[in-house]
């Protein structure tokens, strides 16, 4: 008797792509060496999970006029973290999928099941593809105390056709998977984790969302790339991707919104991380200012604004005489190309020497920075280590530099020094015209209007 195959065919792991073949290039995203082969599960199984009748027929979407359909706006799900609501838009809208990605114990697993911990009002399903119950459970005790009086139901089952078997049962109000990597389908040959079984389950759960109206939150690995482990295809699936990131030299974790449907994509959320969970930073500059007292130079203070937020960040430079042939650039948490055209400009518009000087600029708390309005407060502290001129307390900067070594304008000049001014700041240097249309009276701070980076200089230095 003939043995029976198993038809297989070739995915991209990086967009998921499909090919009868392998071949080294995929041609829909242009990476080499992505495609690897997985069987195919029948056409006639897909979608028994979910979304069939009860004869087991899957039921058919009906064409609807588009004036017919009521724009009914709905209310957003409040979670207990405001600045997890701040990032996606609001809260959690009902009907929709959210992916939160991250490192591994970077805290994702946390953040989720502290916030459901703190939900009263709604039944959780929390499904766990990696932890005991007793895992979780002490990790509850440890962030929410022994006495949780909510609606959270733990269940730990990787099967998909379980976990619809226990939502069916339960009848959640929100869900949890932790994480979708886990989870697998009998229908499907292949591995946990694989591109076929990461795709099919997500896509399972997306129907469940989309004609349930109850929303789900997938939990997802990275990979070495820092991007979200599986095809790309699963960050089109979903309505929202969070990224939560942080160094492990810092207890700082900082959430940031890639993907939003119902929101902007440029909010960002700041915790800290501690021993009882992650504390909301409701004030950013708490952690990116230093609260030493001597003057030192090389340390200036830049106003900038991430999403609708503005802080106030330390950037430290340091300049010093190269020790080999070859000058050494050095940066964290700053564009090194856009620094090395700050030292450009010094160099050709202001005569300052730097070519036989290493250069090392650091930005406090590990934060990366892309405002241009960073431009000032970081050639300022360059300008500072060189000539060894700690610049005076109370002084901040925000301005863009150019090339021609000018002050270009910003965007929300009046919160810039709005923050600047309720954090004690007595002075702060914005580019000339900046102000036109904005309104002074009221304050305290003091403003210093430069067009060129040698009026500020000037200003600071004599």
């Amino acid at each position: 008797m003939a043995k029976k195959t198993t038809k297989t065919t070739y995915f991209c792991k990086n967009c998921g792509a499909e090919s009868p073949k392998w071949i080294g290039k995929c041609p829909s995203c242009g990476e080499w060496n992505t495609y690897i082969e997985e069987p195919v599960v029948p056409k006639s199984n897909k979608g028994a999970l979910f979304g069939t009748d009860d004869s087991g027929h899957r039921k058919s979407a009906v064409p609807v006029k588009i004036n017919d359909i009521k724009a009914e706006q709905l209310p957003r799900i409040k979670l207990p973290s405001g600045e997890l609501n701040r990032v996606l838009g609001g809260g959690l809208v009902p009907g929709s999928i959210v992916l939160i990605g991250g490192e591994p114990g970077i805290g994702k697993s946390t953040l989720v099941l502290q916030n459901v911990l703190r939900i009263r009002s709604r039944k959780v399903l929390y499904v766990s593809g990696e932890e005991s119950p007793q895992q979780l459970r002490m990790r509850a005790d440890r962030i929410a105390g022994s006495d949780q009086d909510c609606e959270c139901y733990i269940i730990c089952e990787t099967s998909l056709s379980s976990i619809f078997a226990s939502i069916k049962e339960s009848a959640p109000d929100l869900v949890i998977i932790d994480s979708i990597q886990t989870i697998a389908s009998d229908e499907l040959d292949s591995a946990a984790g694989s591109v076929s079984q990461v795709r099919e389950c997500a896509a399972a759960f997306l129907r469940y969302a989309k004609t349930s109206g109850v929303p789900v939150i997938l939990i997802g690995h990275i990979n070495k790339e820092g991007t979200i482990a599986g095809p790309k295809v699963l960050e089109h699936i979903v309505d929202a991707v969070l990224q939560f990131e942080g160094d492990s030299h810092y207890m700082y974790r900082i959430l940031r919104s890639i993907k939003n449907r119902f929101g902007s994509t440029s909010e960002m959320g700041i915790y800290e991380m501690r021993e009882t969970g992650l504390r909301e930073v409701t004030n950013p500059s708490e952690m990116l200012l230093s609260a030493m007292d001597q003057d030192l130079s090389g340390t200036a203070i830049g106003v900038t604004i991430d999403g609708a937020r503005p802080f106030l960040i330390e950037v430290q430079a340091l300049v010093s005489t190269a020790a080999y042939g070859t000058a050494q650039r050095s940066v964290t948490g700053f564009d090194q190309r856009r620094m090395n055209m700050l030292l450009a400009v010094l160099e050709k518009r202001v005569g300052f020497k730097l070519a036989q000087k290493d250069v090392f600029l650091n930005i406090a708390g590990g934060l990366k920075v892309n405002d241009p309005a960073l431009d000032l407060a970081v050639i300022c502290a360059i300008l500072s280590s060189n000539v060894d001129i700690a610049i005076q307390k109370g002084v901040c900067f925000s301005a863009e530099v150019g090339l021609s070594g000018e002050l270009r304008q910003i965007t929300r000049i009046e919160q810039r020094i709005a923050e600047a001014e309720k954090l004690g700041f007595s002075t702060i240097i914005i580019p000339r015209n900046n102000l036109k249309g904005v309104s002074t009276k009221g304050l305290k701070i003091k403003i210093v209007e430069a067009s060129k980076v040698e009026e500020a200089f000037q200003y600071l230095f004599g």
